[in-house]
């Protein structure tokens, strides 16, 4: 499933997953753990006048801390209450230390897990993150084995249609403009993501449960979503929001999400109709209703904007593809599925 939204009856609804507490939800779908290692840490870039980086849709875990935003990401749903709901930090590291986990934390830290300090536990809480973080950037989950990336090597052929979908993707429907997929300057793989943020004009899903959480409460009796069908989505903005050297330039970064990468966004298992969701709030089901969202936004009778302001209207709304041009894009986006096998040749 490229490693996010596993459930086919969740992803087909709110694509919105459930807590450890089952009736609490969060406001988004989960992002896709393969690649985020490679993320920069966020960051304001002066030249391109946008930020950059960090991890989850908004970019909040922003890697300042540790030095890898997906160690910050790693860390950040133990605490959350609409997720793991753990007490306290010590409160994990006692669940660590009293699992199958603490002999294997003494080879890999060389002393045994410890709690009793404030000290020790910023150390160790932190270490859990650059563990997490270690495998999410392991060979096992950024494999780099797609059948575009045999292609870029020269082992392997595209078809016809996957051909014109990459020559579409890199200039009629300006998809490259922020999935790059060409190699890099030393030949890295093209990760399919410029790691900035964008407003698409992505209507509202209004089957995400997160708008029913005015009747769901924390264990302080305070409701998850105060606002409940009324809350809208502020992305990056609702974060630079949170910072103070930021928070001047949120209301212009409203309504931004985190490029993703292109990268197993067509995976799903046995090559079946494995149905999943797209965005960040996973209100569209398939790539190809996508890519006539993006090729029709301005020119079709689409929902409104869930937030009307910052909408990027340079690389899409009105395309021009055709309907065949639209099937050519999907079919080369389904090249950058991991775990390819070069067909072997009969002899």
């Amino acid at each position: 499933m490229g490693w996010t939204g596993p459930f086919p009856g969740i992803n087909l609804d709110g694509a919105v997953y459930r807590g450890a507490v089952p009736q609490r939800f969060g406001n988004r779908k989960p992002p896709s753990a393969a690649y985020a290692t490679l993320s920069p840490v966020f960051h304001y870039d002066e030249e391109e006048g946008l930020f950059v980086g960090g991890n989850f849709w908004d970019g909040r875990a922003t890697g300042e801390a540790l030095g890898n935003p997906a160690a910050d990401q790693a860390l950040g749903p133990f605490l959350n209450p609409v997720e793991m709901n753990n007490a306290s930090r010590q409160a994990v590291l006692e669940q660590i230390a009293a699992s199958k986990y603490a002999s294997l934390w003494e080879i890999v830290w060389g002393e045994p897990i410890s709690y009793e300090t404030e000290a020790d536990v910023d150390k160790n809480y932190d270490r859990i993150g650059l563990a997490i973080a270690a495998y999410e950037g392991s060979p096992e989950v950024n494999q780099f084995s797609s059948k575009y990336d045999y292609y870029l090597e020269e082992e392997a052929d595209l078809t016809e249609q996957e051909t014109w979908g990459l020559e579409l993707f890199e200039g009629k429907a300006m998809c490259s403009a922020c999935h790059p997929s060409e190699p890099g300057p030393d030949g890295e793989s093209p990760l399919f993501t410029d790691f900035t943020f964008d407003n698409l004009g992505t209507p509202k899903n209004h089957a995400n449960p997160f708008y029913n959480m005015d009747e769901v409460f924390l264990d302080d009796g305070t409701p998850i979503n105060p606002v409940g069908a009324n809350w809208i989505d502020p992305g990056l903005g609702g974060f630079l929001e949170t910072q103070p050297e930021w928070a001047a330039v949120a209301a212009e970064n409203m309504g931004k999400h985190k490029v993703p990468t292109l990268r197993n966004v067509a995976k799903v298992p046995d090559d079946s109709l494995f149905p999943k969701a797209y965005l960040h709030n996973g209100v569209f089901k398939s790539l190809k209703e996508v890519v006539h969202f993006y090729n029709t936004r301005d020119v079709e009778d689409w929902p409104a904007p869930e937030v009307a302001d910052n909408v990027n209207t340079d690389e899409l709304g009105d395309l021009g593809l055709t309907d065949e041009e639209e099937d050519a894009i999907v079919a080369f986006m389904k090249t950058l599925s991991d775990g390819y096998v070069i067909p072997k040749v009969k002899k």
